[in-house]
């Protein structure tokens, strides 16, 4: 009895191995989508005494320098918001001031990783001030390096009195 179990065993491994061995391999894992591909969208900023700038932007998460914060992702893994580099609502402003000459700082906050905006335009927010952040006309629940851009969004700064 012992050495029909023995035979059964080694039986069964052989068919295992053997099943194993002419098994079709799995498919090699598809890279992953370019999740931080530039996208186009339309921002806008919109001062105390009226429109800053208005156009089309196209930009990716990146590198973000202010001469109050210094250099920063800004690429939306910030505070873990994505699993992955994506264009931000702050990536498109930065874009639009180097690429249409105008001039914006923010603070960094490391315990947000993330950028607050200060001035656009030499227009400051101040003590009863800030500037506002929304996509589409919904503020963003999250940093302006944190938010998932996608093509064809409305982004907007608007300077906010409270």
């Amino acid at each position: 009895m012992r050495q029909t179990l023995v035979r059964r065993s080694v039986v069964t491994t052989f068919a295992l191995a053997l099943a194993l061995a002419t098994a079709p391999a799995v498919a090699e894992a598809k890279p992953r989508p370019n999740t931080n591909a530039a996208v186009k969208v339309d921002l806008t900023v919109q001062g105390p005494d009226g429109l800053l700038f208005q156009g089309k932007v196209k930009t990716k998460g990146h590198d973000v320098t202010t001469a109050t914060g210094g250099t920063h992702k800004c690429d939306g893994t910030n505070g873990g918001a994505n699993p992955s580099k994506v264009p931000t609502p702050t990536a498109a402003l930065d874009d639009a001031a180097h690429k249409k000459g105008f001039t914006w700082d923010g603070t960094w906050y490391a315990s947000f990783d993330d950028f607050s905006v200060d001035t656009i335009k030499n227009v400051s927010g101040g003590g009863s001030a800030y500037w506002s952040i929304a996509v589409n006309g919904t503020p963003t629940p999250v940093g302006g390096c944190q938010f998932k851009l996608s093509a064809g969004d409305r982004v907007s700064f608007t300077w906010t009195s409270f």
